[in-house]
């Protein structure tokens, strides 16, 4: 069982890392396009719930990496939210919107 734990710990481990080059990037344009807010919504509520699972399967090491993905994927998609917002601004201004 330690092993399943392992791999699985070190999946989401690696998850975790790959969103905070997602963080990384999303940091250096400022500007967040091509990526799905749902789709970062969703795979974070379902690390939420993977809080819960894993303990009840008895995987420690799941657990833990599952929290780090969980916090990678809330600061991303803090992030989006905050960098959305510019670009909402931007499309209003391009398309001849009403500022005040």
């Amino acid at each position: 069982m330690i092993a399943a734990d392992l791999i699985n710990g070190s999946f989401e481990l690696l998850a975790g890392l790959f969103v905070l080059n997602h963080c990384r990037v999303l940091y250096a344009h400022k500007e967040a396009r091509g990526v799905s807010l749902a789709r970062v919504a969703f795979f974070t509520l379902w690390g939420f719930w993977n809080l819960y699972y894993y303990p009840t399967l008895q995987q420690p090491l799941s657990f833990y990496g599952g929290l780090f993905v969980v916090a990678a994927n809330a600061v991303y998609l803090g992030m989006m939210f905050r960098y959305r917002a510019k670009l909402v601004d931007e499309h209003e201004t391009y398309l001849g919107g009403d500022r005040s």
